[in-house]
């Protein structure tokens, strides 16, 4: 069943949907995105950005940027070493809704933690595929860091980011044997750590 109106439709709007994309890689920022939709401009085809192809999550990511408000945050490795990464997926949320145009009356967070909003807050379960709103901004999410790890890989080449977006891949891995620790590693993530503290 593809995502739905049932959740915006229960809560005062104007509502934002919010979703992060980048916990798991071994580098690169946590993103997270904020979605106000228009509701007589919504995309036809939104669903969880996992189920889309990498073709199909631009086009709807572009036509998310033309036709609704959009707010994007982000923390940087260091941040996610400093604050564990639980605490700057919540920073990253925080900071695309506080980046929206407008301030929602209600947001719809996917998973099951709220950030600290200036707003009512509801979250959702795998909510990038049941609220429209969540899988929209899993979609500008995810798009968003691809490219921005696509823009690292250029910088830093050998580690597959444009390819495999930072996680641990064993291009990565062979990568990091090769080339060492970028500053764009998360130096507290266990394999980053490991291979910085030595046998």
């Amino acid at each position: 069943m593809p995502p739905n109106l049932d959740h915006e439709q229960a809560v005062t709007a104007p509502v934002a949907g919010v979703d992060e994309v980048g916990r798991g890689p071994w580098a690169g920022p946590v993103v997270a995105c904020a979605v106000i939709l228009d509701s007589k401009a919504i995309p036809a085809g939104l669903d969880d950005s996992k189920n889309l192809s990498a073709a199909r999550r631009e086009s709807l990511a572009a036509e998310l940027l033309a036709k609704a408000e959009v707010g994007l945050g982000q923390v940087e490795a260091a941040d996610i070493d400093r604050m564990n990464i639980l605490a700057a997926s919540m920073l990253a949320m925080e900071r695309a809704v506080a980046a929206l145009p407008r301030r929602p009356a209600h947001a719809l967070v996917d998973g099951n933690r709220a950030p600290k909003l200036s707003c009512p807050v509801t979250t959702v379960i795998k909510g990038d595929g049941r609220s429209v709103s969540i899988a929209a901004a899993s979609i500008v999410a995810k798009v968003t860091r691809d490219r921005l790890m696509a823009e690292l890989a250029s910088a830093h080449p050998g580690y597959g980011w444009e390819r495999n977006a930072g996680y641990g891949t064993a291009e990565h891995r062979a990568g990091l044997n090769s080339r060492g620790v970028t500053e764009h590693h998360r130096r507290s993530f266990k394999p980053i750590a490991a291979l910085l503290n030595g046998p």
